[in-house]
């Protein structure tokens, strides 16, 4: 009879010292001496690793010789007290079951520090290990922490199309879905692609954004948020980019611009003390990957804080909210703009923001998160409601130290004559969103509602440098393996 799997995890917190269990896992390292092996078995569950600890003579050459880094193995036995430091149990085995073994000439993860950009190569294997592992176990967590907290609220999740006919940005980097034959596409007598002949009988992309859609069932249910993948075909390749990423998306009717803040202020500390709570093993692990790190930066290029520190930076302090036209004044007058030492120098009114100057506000001038709010119309996009000053839309974004724009939002427009003003100011055709428009032709009520990149939250709250790391198959110009 199959002998019942404990995880390691609960060997690790529960009191079994003196049972006999069954774990099963892979190897990550094996010491082996004339008389004993000590193999150091994980199975996902923890960034702990149980130490099995394996009688050469009871075993003999055969079974220990396929026991190796990569291979994968059940093993029975009886919970000690470890000997060793480390560990505070450890399992005696009585049997032990190789599983699928691991070339140790080929297998790529031996015992030793690997390079993350190497990593990349493999992500399917990278998740054994403990940088990954742990990356994922909190991204679940937060995952987790997303639909406890707006359902906790009330709010009702919806999933929006990933496939769409709209541009929710109106940026025109969206990813073309068709079923043409790429060799032979059906022209228009104009010459332009017949795009009635197509699937959809209509131009169709994978979506931007769930927003627009959002609006829709907010406009009838209240308070919505969907969690779902998006994508930009925006050829960028930098740290903070990707083409497939997933993005939390809330639409409240009833709520306005500051409710908004309200709203999201809330949320963000709630996922940092959820990631605190419960994701404390994992986070001392990681905090300490950084410091080690950080070791061989230049001093100037260090974080001042630690990601612990971090991540209570933001939940002990209460978020600075700033007019942009407050927050222009006071870059223009900074040391960092006024000596220079901004790549892009703030000169005047109206000028779209930098990671540079979103982390100088928040780390050096407020020392502290800050919500950026009332920013001008120009920068932003149509759907944001206009102000009475005719510059400036209601929409907000929330800075971050050490990642600059965390979450944007708006009040969204409701008045449809203003509304459509400013769609045919920015050539969006009224006829193709005559569906969106309903919402205000028909019992149109304020409405907000915000956007948070999940890749970027747990780019925050793991610390870790690149937004290829936080997602298990990163989707990046020339990049699309696994």
């Amino acid at each position: 009879m199959k002998e019942k799997r404990t995880k390691i995890q609960v060997v690790l917190t529960d009191e079994l010292v003196g049972q006999e269990i069954t774990v099963m896992g892979w190897v990550r390292t094996k010491r082996a001496s004339k008389n004993v092996a000590f193999i150091a078995l994980n199975d996902g569950s923890t960034i702990n690793n149980l130490q099995v600890v394996a009688d050469a003579e009871k075993f003999g050459e055969d079974i220990l010789r396929r026991i190796t880094t990569g291979a994968s193995i059940s093993a029975t036995g009886k919970i000690v007290e470890s000997q060793g430091a480390g560990q505070a149990c450890e399992l005696v085995a009585e049997s032990i079951e190789v599983f699928g073994e691991a070339d140790p000439d080929k297998y790529p993860l031996q015992p030793k520090k690997h390079s993350l950009e190497f990593l990349r190569e493999i992500a399917h294997l990278r998740p054994r290990t403990n940088t990954f592992s742990a990356v994922m176990r909190v991204r679940h967590a937060l995952a987790f922490a997303v639909h406890k907290f707006f359902n906790d609220k009330g709010f009702f999740y919806i999933n929006t199309p990933i496939i769409t006919s709209s541009d929710a940005e109106g940026a025109g980097e969206a990813f073309k879905v068709t079923n043409f034959d790429l060799n032979n596409i059906p022209k228009t007598e104009e010459g332009q692609v017949d795009y009635a002949q197509d699937f959809f009988e209509k131009e169709s992309n994978l979506t931007v954004s769930g927003q627009l859609e959002g609006e829709l069932a907010a406009m009838a249910l209240s308070e919505i948020y969907t969690f779902g993948p998006t994508f930009r075909a925006e050829n960028s390749n930098t740290t903070r980019h990707l083409a497939e990423f997933w993005m939390i998306e809330p639409e409240m009717a009833f709520y306005d611009l500051q409710d908004n803040m309200d709203l999201a202020q809330e949320m963000l500390k709630y996922l940092v003390k959820y990631a605190l709570d419960n994701c404390a093993d994992d986070l001392a692990f990681l905090e300490k990957r950084i410091i080690e790190e950080e070791k061989n930066k230049p001093q100037a290029e260090r974080s001042e804080m630690t990601l612990t520190e971090r991540l209570k930076f933001v939940l002990d302090n209460d978020f600075e909210r700033v007019s942009y036209t407050e927050a222009i004044e006071i870059l223009k007058n900074s040391k960092p703009n006024k000596k220079k030492k901004f790549s892009y120098l703030i000169e005047e009114w109206g000028a779209d923001l930098q990671s540079e100057h979103e982390r100088y506000l928040v780390e050096k001038h407020f020392n502290k998160p800050v919500i950026l709010y009332n920013y001008p119309k120009d920068i932003k996009a149509f759907y944001m409601r206009q102000n009475e000053d005719g510059k400036t839309v209601g929409a907000m974004d929330i800075l971050f130290p050490g990642i600059g724009e965390i979450v944007g939002g708006s009040q969204r427009e409701e008045r449809l004559d203003l509304l459509t003003t400013r769609m045919q100011e920015m050539d969006i055709p009224a006829d193709e969103m005559s569906w969106y428009l309903d919402t205000r032709r028909y019992g149109a009520v304020p409405h907000s509602g915000f956007g948070l990149g999940f890749e970027r939250m747990i780019l925050f709250v793991t610390g870790m440098g690149n937004i290829r790391d936080v997602i298990p198959f990163p989707r990046t110009p020339g990049n699309c393996e696994f």
